[in-house]
């Protein structure tokens, strides 16, 4: 089949064209390199991609409308991926426009070119985030996502409820994929793992948030990548059963990929410290505004709509990044 896939240059999006391509599937791949984090670390990944004859990439923003309408247009892709964002809680107060511009602009503008040319299949990446303030555990895609806690799952959250009206009104079949704290290598080096084994290895304090108290549900990315796969070819259509549309008629369904099971930053740490071979020296900090604190995943959806149910053990996939790191840094 083909593909387009937002964010190639990514974390996820990368790993997701890798697996594609690995398929014979083709590919199309888009990335505007931003700044937000080392742009040649995207570069590097795009030109691993680039090896491959089934893939090619096409470096433009979300936020300019006719290129990505001509892109979307020349694509004629089967599937669109759109995992291209601004991601980061703690940047959105320092930089909320680009979140506004990137995750409504730009996701308005990918629904409005597929208005014109429309996919079989369009699967968007949301975020666990948009559970704000819910003291409900674990996540459920029915719990209620009214109390975002930072700009960043608010921007999410409204390019969700944009994918709803176009699957409603263009019968758009539309799956969200709310991702729970996906790690792995090629990792993003503004995330805790990349930055905690950095400052271990070399010898300088990392900063640990509220005592170190806080859990995340950690999805290693081989098994989120899976996830994707499979959802990909589970299309929604109208009135489906089995939990597929959970509020209306429309094409249109909402899915939690995490791990399910939640682990303390102490322990996270920990894990990270024994991969490495070396104790971290630590800063500790007061919990920062936005922050969650915990996240929890429930899987039954994922696992009722694809037969599977991500596995990866935490020291494997931390051992994994470590080793990449240790390769791509040489150190």
């Amino acid at each position: 089949m083909r593909f387009l896939v937002t964010g190639s240059a990514g974390f996820i999006g990368f790993q997701l064209v890798n697996r594609l391509l690995a398929r014979q599937h083709a590919v199309v791949g888009l990335d505007a390199i931003t700044p937000y984090y080392d742009p040649s670390l995207k570069r590097a990944r795009h030109a691993e991609l680039g090896r491959h004859p089934n893939f090619v990439a096409h470096e433009l923003m979300l936020e300019d409308a006719g290129a990505l309408a001509k892109l979307v247009r020349e694509a004629d892709a089967d599937i669109v991926v759109h995992l291209a964002a601004q991601p980061g809680v703690r940047y959105a107060e320092e930089n909320p426009g680009a979140y506004v511009e990137s995750n409504i602009v730009g996701s308005f503008n990918l629904l409005e070119a597929l208005r014109a040319h429309p996919c079989r299949h369009l699967l968007l990446a949301s975020t666990s985030s948009v559970y704000g303030a819910n003291p409900r555990q674990p996540f459920k895609e029915e719990d209620s996502t009214d109390h975002p806690l930072s700009l960043y799952a608010a921007t999410k959250k409204a390019a969700e409820v944009m994918a709803y009206n176009y699957s409603d009104r263009l019968d758009l079949p539309t799956t969200v994929m709310r991702l729970f704290t996906v790690y792995g290598p090629w990792g993003r080096p503004d995330m805790a793992l990349f930055k905690f084994t950095k400052g271990i290895l070399e010898g300088t304090p990392i900063e640990v948030y509220g005592a170190g108290k806080m859990t995340r549900d950690f999805s290693y990315v081989d098994d989120v990548v899976e996830a994707i796969c499979r959802l990909a070819e589970r299309v929604p259509g109208r009135n489906t059963s089995g939990g597929q549309s959970k509020s209306s008629s429309a094409p249109f369904r909402i899915v939690n990929i995490g791990s399910s099971r939640p682990v303390g930053l102490n322990q996270f740490i920990a894990t990270i410290e024994a991969a490495v071979g070396r104790k971290a020296l630590r800063r500790e900090l007061p919990v920062q505004p936005g922050e969650m604190p915990a996240t929890w995943a429930s899987t039954a959806l994922l696992e009722e709509l694809t037969g599977f149910k991500p596995a990866t053990p935490l020291d494997e996939g931390v051992g994994n990044f470590v080793a990449w790191y240790r390769k791509y840094y040489r150190v």
